[in-house]
């Protein structure tokens, strides 16, 4: 399988496709956190707020991704209250270099189990980094690995699995 095959379709920013696209991985963004906070702790346990947008940006390119990744953490504190204000420039940060680490993996090896876990740690390590220079708080900056390696693990085996369903669409 080649790379190619992975971002079936690459839209511009001039393309419609682009927004509709982004548009729906949003709305999953929007939708699929509102049911983890339903759990106690569900939005640290599942760190639902970056799945479609590592889902968008594999299979439509880091156009889409970038879109999905700013505007699906801004739509929910908006209409939510959740993430926090306060936990948006932390989130926006671990968002965007999510979509810059799917590009970067996605021109240097083929799709696979192994792109999808390089891409989500090098966001977690990247945004830990940055996290802990933005309050030198340590067990803050590690919360993603302490409390949410569940949805650490499901971005890597879930998302790995929606992008190969998607590929089909």
């Amino acid at each position: 399988m080649n790379t190619a095959s992975v971002a079936l379709q690459k839209y511009s920013f001039t393309s419609w496709r682009t927004y509709v696209a982004a548009a729906l991985f949003i709305v999953g963004n929007i939708l699929v956190p509102q049911l983890c906070h339903l759990i106690p702790n569900g939005g640290l346990i599942f760190l639902p707020i970056y799945f479609f947008t590592l889902v968008g940006a594999f299979k439509c390119g880091w156009k889409v991704g970038i879109l999905t990744a700013v505007l699906s953490p801004l739509v929910n504190c908006v209409l939510f209250g959740m993430p926090p204000v306060a936990s948006l420039p932390a989130i926006l940060i671990k968002s965007i270099t999510l979509v810059a680490a799917i590009a970067f993996v996605s021109k240097k090896m083929s799709f696979s189990i192994l792109s999808v876990a390089l891409a989500v740690l090098s966001y977690q390590l990247v945004g830990m980094t940055i996290e802990f220079f933005m309050d030198f708080n340590l067990l803050h900056a590690l919360q993603d690995v302490r409390i949410g390696w569940p949805g650490i693990l499901l971005q890597i085996v879930g998302g790995y699995f929606v992008v190969k369903a998607l590929e089909k669409c």
